[in-house]
């Protein structure tokens, strides 16, 4: 057998990309070491809630081609994302809106607003100038020289040194102590005064009173899950899903062409491989172990991982994840997403399940997700994209296009933070027709 397409990686971007080709008649070998469909968008019953195993994904977008061609393949409800944040005994509003502003400093309009949030950073942005100045930096004495009083420009001409002097300098010190620098720094795992400047080049402000943190025209969560999203995008049935979790390679015919899917397979125990580690060729194509072929590979997961990390390990962030399920209790916290925003408290966030689907049956479960520092063997959420890693995954880029027959694709593949409809888009421009 001749694939004319290896596909490692079964989660959003090799699922669509199957599909896609398929329907142009090639035949896909769909691989996934996990025994999970979906990759970290997988969801599963339990209690009869949609579980978000890794995490929780709210499906959002403003194109309206994208939004057409996932409908195609299941309902979406009418879920609209609107996280509380905690810090301390108090409670805020995200993302930074009216109601936000309201609770923090007892205003009601948006001048109120605005005027604070000015005169909070031109405060900030002055301090940090003095203490430069103290230090012994002539640019900053003299910036304080040329101001004088007028706070506008040392905004207008200030240029943060980290995410610490950024955040005062975008949104005051209320809002950055309270609402951004602890989750940002559990995030991270570092101080905000380690991070750099660029990591929040901007916070969104609005000075009206609405909760819906995203802004895009379309916004949902599929109404059976999102495993149930995937496995018909790649043209399965129930049974057939059952049948491939359970480690029996299925085979689905799309159009004039096929996708065959293998859960619990790693890549290395399909595709032989030679003494540098990439795949074994001959002129049949790339050699799997069974004896089948494959004409061309895509790969999904972490591009240095795949070149056996010959020219160094890029940098990610990791999650961890502890879920509990309470079925003597009907509501946790009252919302799907609440964020914790101090640094002492060891998570970001508590997700409660049963709200992204509107549950009103008895019992809960709740997940409260840890950041973590990446190590070899942990699972890659994040790509770390400062300049020491962005150099370093353009020079794995540069090198993988020395093999015509190998592509890479998704977070981790292009080693970029990308949203969902992100990579439905990517996926169906690369592979239509």
């Amino acid at each position: 057998m001749v694939y004319d397409h290896l596909i490692v990686g079964a989660g959003l971007y090799g699922a669509v990309a199957a599909r896609m080709l398929a329907e142009r008649g090639a035949r896909v070998l769909l691989i996934d070491r996990r025994r999970a469909l979906g990759g970290n968008i997988h969801t599963e019953q339990r209690m009869g809630i949609d579980v978000h195993c890794y995490g929780a994904h709210i499906f959002h977008t403003s194109n309206e081609k994208v939004w057409n061609w996932v409908n195609r393949f299941g309902r979406f409800n009418n879920f609209i994302n609107a996280p509380v944040a905690v810090w301390r005994d108090e409670l805020y509003n995200l993302p930074f809106n009216m109601n936000t502003f309201s609770r923090l400093w007892g205003i009601r309009r948006p001048e109120e607003a605005q005027a604070i949030i000015r005169r909070q950073a031109g405060e900030e942005v002055r301090r940090i100038l003095q203490g430069r100045a103290a230090a012994g930096d002539e640019a900053a004495r003299a910036a304080l020289e040329a101001a004088g009083t007028d706070d506008a420009q040392l905004l207008a001409d200030f240029q943060p040194a980290n995410l610490e002097e950024q955040g005062l300098f975008l949104a005051g010190r209320d809002v950055f102590n309270k609402l951004v620098r602890g989750y940002t720094e559990k995030q991270w795992g570092r101080d905000c005064t380690e991070l750099p400047a660029f990591i929040i080049r901007r916070l969104p402000f609005r000075y009206i009173y609405d909760n819906n943190y995203f802004n895009d025209r379309f916004q949902g969560i599929p109404e059976e899950g999102y495993t149930v999203l995937v496995m018909r995008i790649l043209g399965l049935t129930p049974a057939e899903l059952v049948r491939a979790e359970a480690g029996t390679p299925v085979t689905v015919h799309l159009s004039e062409g096929s996708i065959t899917l293998r859960l619990s397979v790693p890549y290395e125990a399909v595709c032989e491989r030679d003494e540098t580690g990439l795949p074994r060729l001959d002129e049949e194509g790339i050699r799997l172990t069974n004896g089948d072929h494959a004409a061309c590979l895509l790969y999904t997961g972490m591009i240095d991982e795949f070149f056996g990390y010959r020219f160094g390990e890029l940098g990610y962030r990791s999650l961890r994840f502890e879920t509990e399920e309470l079925p003597e209790v009907d509501n946790y916290q009252g919302n799907a997403v609440v964020n914790y925003t101090e640094r002492e408290v060891p998570y970001t966030r508590i997700i409660e399940h049963k709200h992204f689907n509107f549950g009103q049956g008895p019992g809960t479960i709740i997940t409260r997700e840890y950041p973590a520092d990446w190590q070899r063997g942990d699972e890659p959420y994040y790509p770390i994209n400062d300049e020491d890693n962005s150099a370093l995954y353009e020079r794995y880029r540069s090198f993988a296009t020395g093999y015509e027959w190998l592509s890479f694709g998704g977070r981790l593949g292009n080693y970029k933070y990308y949203n969902m409809d992100q990579i439905i888009e990517a996926a169906v421009g690369r592979y239509s027709l």
